[in-house]
């Protein structure tokens, strides 16, 4: 692979414009050399040697000087010095500004860790450090030492075990470390931070004035004040904690000093530390990347221009700050030791795979799976296909009284796998455009899932539905017992339950983080408003609104199995109170997501989520006044019908203004490409507007409830499920655009990390105390 390729690939998504530019500088060079082969120079032909004082900017300028060949030909070719000398700059600024920021996250991380040192002695050791004096801690050393030696051997090595612990998890909090390494140094930043912190509570010194070269120990106040100036963050992510901030009662920010507070703390500073290291890591690649991107693109220049240019200037970028800073190196290496001591019980390797979790390596078995999936999935619906028409089965009497009880069932097995499938190609395109997904969605770093396992996932359940449809593809009942075999009746409750075993299995089989992740962003939709709307909350959400029909097929499920003679294929569907959940089932995905516009626009203070919110309440008032005219008798162009139209038109309008304006940030009049965006990650324009008119004719499908649609081959409820899937379609390709705007912003701002809050918030005043 060329280094071209190779460079992008390697890029921080979101960073990619603060990389050298290394492709116009390489497009630059060759208008060079397409100069000197229209010229034909002569190949003994080479510059002076470099002898201007290189500096930070414009330091490539004395190039030119002695080179006037360069100048009139090519303006553009003329101008690569001063570019080369713009883009380290470039580099330089966003790597330095860069280092700012985690200079001051270290900062932060270093008191937190403290904070949780201090906590950590507070709840392992309470009766041990109530006092502060380390006089007592001295004498109850001295003390136990006594005590040890007159006692047995395993009781002498417990109490010694104890009181190690003690004294090494003091020694913990002390800031500073000896030449000889005696003391265990906390912070995460260099020796250089302007920060101030807490007197430690033992502090292992070599004393100059010592001839032997002894080591003293000098007492100082114990470290615990530091938790007189700190609180626990309260971030409002649980139902209990939102109502108590609404009734602004007492929100629980006082110390506990409890073994479950300390495990929460513990998380979420582990938590901190991981993507803390993370950013290190990638900011350390790209210093990385951009060097070596200068020195490659110098070897050009000396080889285009047969100059010998490339050493005095690769001397000016390993001077400046990006290749002469170690920050990123120095940092990641007082994370890895202080994340191994403190939250792997120096258990090193176990330390490093957390800091730096291997990628996953596609697996051969997966394809192969998936294929054999694939295969089976076609012969199976051949054979459905086979069997209905060999056997007539459309053409018996039992077929109607089918498709109004059981295809309902199986139909929705259709949505999901559909479902599935879209977002398996969703996964797919956005692989290909370099979407970090991953990232937006907030997947721990190696636990998201490609499209080949969506896949694979999809064509394993596709397989399960339809074996279960040839097994209960009967159309007669038994003549003697006036009904259908009850095991084969029982199969598509059985694969419902299959699914859901399968989804909240606790063993650590079938993608389990992933199970969880979507169970979660479930849950908290469920419970929306008292949860933070984070952007898989909404996304799931969304997902939802576009599997109305499956969620009503799980009400027919509880219907038909629980109220309905399953054996004999009665309705179910008839009685009022079907009829009246039928619109409470159809609007909940809408409410849903309406109440996470409104939490958004509590805290966020933002009017656009209120107009979002309206958005969804018109939506939820054209699907009520659809419900309503789709199970009336009369199809005349009743008021309810007028109602009807009326408000889904509505709905429909706003809805794909909405989505192409504001989910997709298209139909910008004065951008680069008229009538889309600046940016755009598909070089083909036709695909946006093949988007934008398929979203918009897909956000009228309802009209099949309105408008009288019938089909003399499919059944009324095939035609549903058809239209059903066209939704799910356009979610699909809905999904895709509105992940590539997402990712557009981030790239537009730079945001490349997540927001991992901390355990601990410190007194404001006392820091500038100090």
């Amino acid at each position: 692979m060329k280094f071209g390729k190779e460079f992008s690939s390697q890029m921080v998504p979101e960073w990619q414009e603060a990389y050298m530019d290394y492709n116009h500088l390489k497009s630059l060079l060759k208008e060079i050399q397409r100069f000197k082969l229209r010229t034909n120079p002569p190949s003994t032909a080479q510059g002076p040697q470099l002898k201007r004082k290189m500096t930070l900017y414009r330091a490539f300028s004395g190039l030119t000087q002695n080179y006037h060949n360069l100048k009139s030909p090519s303006s553009r070719g003329g101008d690569v010095e001063g570019r080369l000398d713009d883009e380290l700059n470039k580099v330089n600024h966003f790597y330095k500004s860069k280092v700012e920021e985690v200079r001051k996250e270290a900062d932060m991380l270093d008191k937190q860790m403290n904070a949780l040192i201090a906590f950590r002695i507070k709840v392992d050791n309470p009766a041990y450090l109530q006092s502060a004096d380390m006089n007592q801690l001295a004498s109850d050393i001295a003390t136990s030492a006594a005590a040890v030696t007159a006692s047995t051997p395993s009781e002498a090595r417990r109490a010694t075990v104890r009181h190690m612990e003690a004294i090494q998890e003091v020694e913990l909090s002390n800031r500073g470390m000896s030449e000889e390494g005696c003391s265990q140094e906390t912070e995460i930043y260099g020796s250089n931070t302007s920060s101030t912190h807490t007197a430690t509570a033992v502090d292992v010194i070599r004393e100059n004035n010592n001839p032997n070269g002894g080591i003293k120990v000098k007492s100082r106040p114990a470290p615990l004040e530091v938790l007189n100036r700190v609180r626990i963050n309260n971030t409002l992510e649980t139902p209990r904690s939102t109502l108590k901030g609404i009734l602004r009662a007492s929100n629980g920010t006082q110390l506990n000093f409890r073994k479950k507070d300390l495990s929460k703390v513990e998380e979420q500073l582990k938590r901190a530390f991981v993507e803390f290291y993370q950013k290190l890591r990638l900011l350390k690649s790209y210093s990385f990347l951009n060097i070596l991107a200068f020195s490659k693109i110098m070897k050009k220049y000396d080889k285009i221009t047969g100059r010998n240019a490339s050493k005095a200037y690769l001397k000016v970028v390993d001077d400046s700050y990006i290749g002469n800073s170690d920050e990123a190196t120095r940092l990641m290496e007082r994370v890895e030791a202080t994340f191994i001591k403190h939250f792997s019980n120096s258990n090193r390797s176990k330390g490093i795979n957390v800091l730096r979790p291997k990628a996953k390596a596609d697996r051969h078995r997966v394809t192969f799976f998936t294929g054999l999936f694939a295969g089976c999935v076609i012969a199976l619906i051949v054979a459905v296909v086979v069997i209905v028409r060999l056997g007539r089965l459309l053409e018996k009497q039992g077929s109607t009284q089918y498709m109004d009880n059981l295809f309902p069932l199986y139909s929705l097995f259709v949505f999901i796998v559909l479902h599935m499938l879209m977002f398996g190609g969703n996964i797919y395109f956005w692989r290909r455009y370099r979407v970090n997904y991953g990232f937006i969605f907030g997947f721990k770093q190696g636990t998201e899932l490609g499209f080949r396992e969506v896949f694979l996932l999809s064509t394993g359940l596709a397989v399960l539905a339809l074996g279960t449809v040839i097994s209960n593809l009967d159309m007669e009942m038994d003549p003697r017992t006036k009904s259908f075999g009850q095991y084969s009746e029982l199969l598509p409750l059985g694969l419902v339950i299959l699914l859901l075993a399968i989804m909240f299995c606790p063993w650590n089989i079938i993608y389990r983080s992933n199970r969880f992740f979507i169970l979660q962003c479930l849950f908290h939709c469920i419970c929306a408003p008292l949860y933070k709307v984070t952007l898989p909350d909404f996304f799931m959400a969304d997902q939802l609104t576009s599997q109305v029909q499956a969620i009503r097929s799980l009400q027919y499920y509880i219907c038909y199995y629980g109220w309905g003679n399953y054996k004999e294929r009665h309705k179910c569907n008839q009685t009022r109170l079907y009829k009246t959940f039928l619109y409470i089932v159809a609007v909940i995905p809408y409410s849903w997501r309406c109440l996470q516009c409104l939490r958004r626009l509590y805290e966020e203070k933002d009017r656009m989520q209120g107009y979002n919110a309206l958005k969804y309440f018109s939506t939820i008032v054209a699907v009520v006044m659809r419900t309503a005219y789709s199970m009336s008798q009369k199809r005349a162009w009743t008021g309810r019908r007028v109602m009807a139209v009326a408000t889904s038109i509505i709905s429909a309008l706003v809805s794909t203004y909405w989505d192409l304006v504001f989910d997709w940030g298209l139909l910008q009049r004065h951008s680069k490409n008229p009538w889309l965006r600046d940016k755009l990650l598909v070089s083909q324009d036709v695909v946006y507007f093949a988007a934008m008119i398929s979203n918009a004719l897909l956000r009228f499908a309802w009209l099949q409830t309105v408008v009288p649609l019938e089909v003399p081959f499919l059944h009324k409820e095939a035609l549903v499920a058809i239209f059903a899937c066209l939704e799910i379609i356009r979610r699909g390709i809905w999904n895709f655009f509105r992940l590539e705007n997402e990712h557009l912003n981030n790239v537009g701002k730079y945001r490349a990390f997540k927001s991992v809050p901390l355990p601990f918030s410190y007194d404001e005043d006392d820091d500038k105390d100090e």
